[in-house]
């Protein structure tokens, strides 16, 4: 999938991923396969979510319905890819994305867990590669019983109509789930001790005009209510639903966590630090010094609070 990275969590790909272009001149290029090794341990920090939402859908769709096919749409290293494996043992499932070294990786991953049998890689850009096709020598991505995509579909200029091409790849009685939405990452309290207080509700902002800026500038940008369940209903799908679950590390956090905190404010100074006022660029660049007490690897307050909710629903069956 050719898409766009967002700065820190709140649009963040933190079970997929996003790539392909960025947007303004406080962006940067994202070289993938440099941050293969990233995006899989932040995967793995998320690990307990997405086994818990791959167990919801088995649930949702019930033990009577046989789920052969999975598409991972936007797969990134394929954590989730192997969690839908995990959950749906006999399914195939395929890991879909525009970085041949991601999807690599999610390969690699699938052959350490005893999963290599039955993971499949697709490189594929959307929504160009959903049109037609078998998902073999026919092109397109073919048809499946349960379509999975995180952080994705908002990279698409018509989100609407990347889940009406999403919808029809699923086979009756299918069920497309999409990651999107949902509340802002939370890992630092108001008051930090060092700058203004309520930083972190302020990057939130900037974050919040990023994305804008980044939606506007999309091929094909189309304006639409985000009322994710009427998207998917205006798709054709019934039973719309949601559901959220939470990865919650309180403080004070181990290594994993830590490093995980110090990528994603890395990624934000990065795209957003000319965006930032000097207090709040200072504050961001202590909190990213490795050796001060007050940066994110060392100081005991903090946390990581983090929401994922899921959309779903089903194609009416024939």
């Amino acid at each position: 999938m050719s898409t766009h990275s967002s700065p820190a969590q709140s649009h963040g790909h933190e079970n997929g991923h996003g790539h392909g272009h960025d947007h303004g001149s406080d962006s940067t290029e994202i070289d993938w396969e440099a941050m293969a090794d990233t995006l899989e341990n932040n995967g793995e920090l998320h690990l307990p979510v997405l086994r818990q939402t791959a167990a919801r859908l088995a649930e949702l769709l019930g033990p009577d319905k046989e789920v052969r096919r999975i598409l991972d749409i936007g797969s990134g290293p394929g954590v989730m890819t192997c969690a839908l494996a995990e959950a749906f043992p006999d399914a195939e499932v395929v890991a879909v994305d525009g970085a041949p070294a991601l999807l690599d990786r999610a390969l690699a991953r699938a052959e350490r867990l005893g999963l290599g049998d039955r993971v499949a890689i697709r490189h594929a850009e959307l929504p160009g590669d959903l049109e037609g096709g078998d998902g073999h020598a026919g092109g397109g991505l073919g048809e499946a019983d349960l379509i999975w995509s995180s952080k994705a579909v908002h990279h698409i200029g018509d989100q609407q109509g990347v889940l009406d091409a999403l919808t029809g790849a699923l086979r009756p009685g299918g069920m497309l789930a999409v990651a999107e939405g949902g509340l802002p990452m939370r890992c630092l309290p108001r008051d930090i001790g060092i700058g203004t207080p309520g930083f972190q509700a302020r990057l939130d902002a900037l974050q919040e005009y990023w994305f804008e800026r980044m939606r506007s500038e999309l091929p094909g940008s189309t304006s639409t209510v985000e009322d994710w369940p009427a998207m998917l209903a205006a798709a054709g799908l019934t039973d719309v639903g949601s559901f959220t679950y939470l990865l919650d590390l309180p403080a004070p956090l181990g290594g994993t966590a830590r490093t995980f905190l110090r990528n994603q404010l890395t990624r934000l100074r990065d795209v957003m630090s000319e965006s930032l006022d000097a207090d709040d660029r200072k504050t961001l660049d202590v909190l990213l010094d490795g050796t001060a007490p007050e940066g994110i690897l060392r100081r005991p307050d903090a946390f990581v609070l983090s929401a994922t909710t899921v959309f779903a629903g089903v194609r009416r069956a024939s």
